[in-house]
């Protein structure tokens, strides 16, 4: 009986032995399994020396620096333009003609008006002169009681009453005079001068049509300066506190190639407008365009250079593990990453800077050469992140 009890004692003992080190071999194979699939997600770049740049981008449209509307002060047909798109003009060449045939006959008008008002106060004058006479004989007369009191009097009123129409006439001849002087300047604006030199860059108006200026002046071209340009960019309002004027900025348009234009920001716009409920601001930047490659209506991808860092340590912004905000200091922002040395990996908190959608400048902690790991895609990840690890060259893992 004791015999049996301890066969059953050791059996048992037995099983428990080989249940354990099944256990202990599971755990250890399921840890080396883990340790190898989590070394398989991880790729070794090298950090090197590069340049970087923060940027807002934004998009936006050419307009001519400087333009003014020449429009029609006077209503009317418009009789000849003298200019077509694309013309150069200087300031005080002829644009355009209305008919004047109208504003001609009223200064005629005026000018026949005035020339009897004028004969009329030539006559008031004789008449006041002559009252005068009379006025003077009349006071003689009635110091000697020659005339009587009211024979005086009338002589005295008649006096009083040529000069009154004597200024009445004078009245009528300067509102005579204004309203000649104001069909004159209508007449003179049947002829329309550029107000400045530049390039015609629109014509709304064609000949023959008839131009009512009752409410507001028909614009007829538009002149334009072209030798600088000027680029409304629309920003969000989540990037443009990042702006300031005079910062600067390069933007590249459609069908330009690798070409970049520079400038810098002249003004910051208060007011915002609202695109499909995204609200936006005008930020103007002005740029050289002598040789006339940029036109109007031209869109374009604007760069605001908010930072930039040249020939300093870059590593890509997919090694950045956690970021630690306790660690943070004047340097710049601390994050964790793991460093490769010797193939032993350990991590690391280093300090980083300026960084843009692929790329970070690392400001301490690690120098040019340094090994860091990445994590490499997933099986059947994007063509983009796969890219981005080859690099440009393509022949392993490059910033």
């Amino acid at each position: 009986m004791a015999n049996t009890a301890r066969f059953s004692a050791q059996k048992i003992s037995g099983v428990v032995l080989v249940l354990l080190l099944c256990g202990g071999g599971y755990y250890f194979y399921s840890q080396k399994a883990a340790t190898r699939a989590k070394s398989a997600n991880l790729t070794m770049v090298v950090a090197e020396k590069g340049d970087i740049q923060d940027v807002v981008t934004a998009q936006g449209k050419l307009e001519p620096f400087e333009y003014v509307d020449v429009g029609a002060q006077v209503s009317g047909v418009l009789k000849k333009l003298h200019v077509q798109i694309g013309d150069t003009v200087k300031k005080g060449d002829l644009i355009a003609e209305i008919d004047p045939e109208i504003y001609d006959s009223l200064v005629k008008g005026d000018e026949a008006k005035l020339k009897t008002l004028q004969a009329q106060q030539a006559q008031q004058e004789a008449q006041v002169l002559d009252a005068k006479r009379k006025l003077a004989r009349n006071q003689s007369l009635l110091k000697s009681n020659a005339i009587s009191r009211e024979v005086f009097e009338d002589a005295d009123t008649a006096n009083k009453v040529a000069i009154a129409q004597l200024d009445a006439i004078k009245a009528q001849i300067e509102e005579s005079q204004s309203t000649l002087e104001g069909d004159r300047a209508k007449l003179g604006y049947t002829s329309i001068y550029s107000p400045m030199d530049g390039t015609v860059v629109a014509q709304t108006s064609k000949e023959g049509q008839t131009l009512n200026s009752s409410q507001s002046a028909p614009t007829i071209v538009q002149v334009a300066t072209l030798d600088t340009m000027t680029v409304r960019a629309q920003v969000a309002e989540a990037d443009v506190m990042k702006l300031k004027p005079k910062m600067g900025m390069y933007f590249t348009t459609l069908g330009a190639g690798e070409r970049k234009w520079n400038g810098e920001v002249r003004q910051i716009l208060p007011t915002p407008v609202t695109v499909n409920d995204v609200v936006l601001y005008d930020v103007l930047v002005d740029v050289n365009n002598k040789d006339r490659q940029l036109m109007t209506g031209m869109s374009t991808q604007m760069f605001f250079i908010v930072g930039k860092a040249e020939n300093v340590t870059v590593i890509p912004v997919g090694a950045l593990g956690k970021h630690v905000a306790k660690e943070d200091n004047d340097q710049g922002l601390a994050y964790r990453v793991k460093v490769s040395n010797n193939g032993a990996v350990s991590d690391k908190v280093i300090h980083v800077g300026l960084m843009d959608r692929t790329r970070a400048e690392v400001k301490d902690g690690l120098a040019e050469g340094d090994q860091v790991m990445i994590s490499a895609p997933a099986a059947g990840g994007s063509a983009q992140a796969k890219t981005q690890q080859r690099g440009p060259g393509g022949g392993g893992p490059r910033l």
